[in-house]
């Protein structure tokens, strides 16, 4: 008997979800590559370019709990077709005008109703094609932000320079919808029926008390959580190119240092999802969480160019299994009919500390004139972040540990 749901058919659903994600991504991160000659052009600060970003992540994170749900009643492919063609409309319409126009396009068009269909329901959708090895799968699709990375900064560094900004935008949003949506069309077909016998593939019954707690005070001390190690998350990400600017190092050496910083991640993240396998999701954050904060804590005490480079690549070695980790604690801590709306929500904070850590740099740059003092307050919510995830592993643990004492 096949207590299974895994077959060759989720390696390639897996892989097709690595790729939606790795072209509907690239968004956020030509405002990041983009973001002086944006504040220049409309005669702005910094803190307007990465706000633009910054509202594109609260309302991912706002439709995504409304789209993971919406995925289920009518079906993801039609979810994620529609939020392409968002995404492409999106950066036409931040192309096309002055701050109103970037801020419109980028929060309402390409973020509630367009990459608000991309990562939360897609991350649910494949970890119910994968029970044995959901924290390797997951964290390859995770890792489509990364793959993003590594392939467009260049490409949009080379745009921006020969094509200008808003040709670059409008470019991409066309490829965004030429390519997704075929994508999610032909293969994402519904997931298979898990098998009704066992606990593994259900999850604990509902209203089990997780690490200790109700579960909704779990929620929301996970939530927290995401919130506070996604503000420093955000901040290398959106402003390492512009940092590099200001520092001497030319755009390109810059663009590449971001492809650097997420094509470490990507490499890092199969590692951490190995580990997800085998230690489990929240101990995995509180891991991650740490390595984090000690390579987040670097970009304080360097400025040279190979120092840099090295940071960067830290970084993304140390943040890139985090998010997933957190799909895979709310997996395993609450009942899997639950995972379409526990799953987005919690996502939906650390989009909202996605948002916040990448403004919150912009505008602690624009008040002192360097980034140091962003990248400090980056550590400090990093730290918080391990002191709420310390306890609930403690406590899981011995949660653990009490039957086979008694």
């Amino acid at each position: 008997m096949n207590d299974s749901v895994e077959s060759r058919a989720s390696w390639v659903i897996a892989i097709v979800a690595l790729a939606i994600l790795a072209v509907a991504y690239g968004g956020p991160l030509l405002a990041a590559v983009a973001l002086k000659p944006i504040a220049a052009e409309l005669g702005a600060p910094r803190s307007v370019p990465t706000l633009a970003t910054s509202l594109s992540f609260i309302g991912a994170g706002v439709g995504g709990i409304f789209m993971g749900w919406l995925s289920e009643k009518i079906g993801i492919r039609i979810v994620v077709t529609f939020g392409a063609i968002m995404i492409g409309a999106g950066m036409w319409l931040a192309s096309s005008g002055g701050v109103t126009e970037l801020y419109v396009g980028y929060g309402v068009l390409m973020g509630l109703f367009g990459t608000s269909c991309m990562f939360s329901p897609i991350m649910t959708y494949v970890s119910r094609w994968f029970d044995k090895r959901r924290g390797t799968a997951v964290a390859l699709i995770s890792s489509g932000q990364y793959v993003a990375g590594i392939i467009w900064p260049a490409i949009f560094q080379l745009g921006v320079e020969t094509i200008g900004w808003r040709r670059c935008m409008v470019l991409f949003g066309a490829v965004v919808a030429v390519v997704v949506a075929p994508l999610a069309l032909i293969f994402l077909r519904p997931p298979p029926v898990a098998p009704s016998h066992g606990t593994v593939h259900h999850g604990p019954a509902s209203g089990t008390r997780v690490a200790g707690m109700h579960p909704e005070w779990a929620m929301v001390a996970l939530s927290a959580a995401i919130f506070c190690c996604c503000m420093t998350m955000s901040m290398p990400m959106g402003h390492v190119v512009a940092l590099c600017g200001d520092l001497g190092i030319s755009p390109g050496h810059g663009a590449a240092m971001l492809s650097v910083l997420l094509g470490s991640a990507f490499l890092a993240r199969q590692f951490w999802g190995w580990l997800s396998d085998k230690i489990g999701g929240l101990q995995t954050v509180l891991c991650g969480s740490i390595a984090q904060a000690v390579a987040m804590s670097g970009f304080l005490i360097t400025s040279n160019e190979a120092g840099l480079f090295a940071v960067s690549a830290a970084f993304g070695l140390g943040y890139a299994g985090l998010i997933p980790a957190y799909v895979l604690a709310v997996r395993a801590l609450y009942p899997a009919a639950e995972a379409s709306w526990r799953v987005p929500t919690v996502l939906f904070a650390g989009l909202l500390g996605m948002a916040g850590g990448g403004w919150a740099a912009g505008a602690l740059y624009d008040f002192f004139g360097f980034y140091t003092p962003a990248f400090a307050v980056g550590v400090a919510f990093n730290l918080m972040n391990v002191v709420v995830i310390l306890p609930m592993v403690i406590r899981t643990r011995s949660l653990l540990l009490r039957p086979a004492m008694g």
